[in-house]
């Protein structure tokens, strides 16, 4: 079993802290600990993995049983845990957004470059049967040259709900965008082999949060409260991004638009084309010909339904520490790039102006002592300075 011998804890024991923690289990890895500040949840994960249990992350990444952290919390955290975990010497996986703010994503790579352990990020839509069918195509050139990427992850009424902390910007430090919209973006950005990027435009909008005669047919937003002080995100996006070569993307998100919901990801390459929808197990081709007379090949490729991408990215977690290699997917440095394009399309909808972003290379150096004597900047907040409920890792799994 790839995951034998590697103890695992996880911090976030909402739903999605469960989905890791099953999918680690079944590759052999040890639960061994797991974390969250509200006692209900803790209660419900050591009856269902037999692991001990924190309040605060501090004690479970300093204990002697924990090789790998799995973070799962809301956007703000994520610096000082995962920070924290890697000075303490443990591997990482820390869920997507890389963080709340491009600042603290900068502190989350500084102190990843320094690190003993590997760090990765969340984007486990790379690790779908639809992507791996992409990418083996790409890799024979089927495609040609890519030029345009067009990236869809959109709901037609899907708020999380004023109040919650996906609506409050101190929290997750964005909305539609930071939430769903990352992972099209990321996807997208991925299969064009992350190109150097030349400039940022977007539209992000807030147009449903203060609505009262918000409709929600399919209860998305439980309790919906259109007067909650905290709905100050975003709930739908536009973008479009120039690459080096010509290359471009364009991306729509959004958690609530009058419009038919779409996770449509469609890739134009100079020989061929891909549809698919993101985190599917199929894809289609888009070729044409002149063989016998002018014609269309279309082909449907139908991939394997047991290949879910939250499994293969906790696989591919796994693999890397045993191996003790470097990442080859899933990098802080790749995240980061996409860190820093959220952040120019907000900068871009504020000014109203198309905006440039600068990505300085860094390398990654062995720590001159353990990774318990690297600095670090201070982190942006404490996760157990927040209410119970505010921590409370999400339910829901996108």
């Amino acid at each position: 079993m790839i995951g034998a011998g590697i103890g695992v804890g996880i911090v976030g024991l909402g739903g999605m802290g469960h989905l890791h923690a099953r999918n680690v289990e079944e590759f052999g890895a040890d639960v061994v600990a797991g974390a969250d500040l509200v006692e209900n949840q803790r209660q419900q994960f050591a009856a269902e993995f037999g692991a001990k249990t924190y309040e605060t992350h501090e004690g479970l990444v300093v204990d002697d049983d924990v090789d790998a952290v799995i973070v799962t919390t809301p956007n703000r955290f994520h610096e000082p845990i995962t920070i924290d975990a890697l000075e303490a010497g443990c591997h990482v996986l820390v869920e997507k957004p890389l963080a709340h703010t491009l600042e603290s994503a900068e502190r989350i790579a500084d102190a990843a470059a320094e690190a003993a352990g590997i760090c990765m990020v969340g984007f486990h839509n790379r690790h779908a049967a639809s992507m791996a069918m992409f990418d083996q195509q790409d890799e024979r050139s089927r495609f040609g040259d890519l030029t345009h990427v067009e990236a869809n992850y959109v709901r037609r009424r899907g708020v999380p709900g004023p109040g919650s902390w996906f609506t409050d910007p101190d929290l997750a430090g964005g909305g539609s965008l930071l939430d769903i919209g990352v992972h099209a973006l990321d996807l997208a950005l991925y299969a064009m082999d992350f190109p150097e990027i030349v400039e940022v435009s977007g539209i992000a909008r807030s147009t449903f949060g203060r609505n009262d005669e918000y409709a929600d047919p399919d209860g998305f937003g439980d309790a919906w409260d259109a007067s909650a002080e905290t709905y100050e995100v975003d709930d739908s996006v536009s973008a479009f991004i120039r690459c080096e070569g010509g290359k471009t993307i364009s991306l729509e998100a959004a958690w609530a638009t009058n419009r038919e919901p779409s996770m449509d990801f469609r890739v134009r390459g100079t020989d061929a084309g891909a549809q698919f929808d993101i985190g599917s197990t199929d894809m289609d081709i888009l070729e044409a010909g002149t063989a016998g007379c002018d014609h269309y090949a279309d082909v449907n490729m139908t991939g394997d339904s047991s290949l879910t991408g939250h499994k293969e990215q906790d696989a591919t977690f796994l693999e890397t520490v045993a191996a003790g290699i470097e990442p080859q997917t899933n990098t802080v440095e790749e995240a980061l790039t996409v860190q820093r394009v959220i952040d120019a399309i907000y900068r871009s909808s504020e000014t109203g102006r198309a905006q440039r972003i600068e990505t300085p290379e860094r390398e990654r150096t062995e720590p001159a002592g353990s990774a318990e004597s690297a600095e670090s900047a201070e982190p942006a907040g404490s996760a157990e300075s927040a209410e119970p409920a505010e921590l409370e890792a999400s339910q829901q799994i996108d």
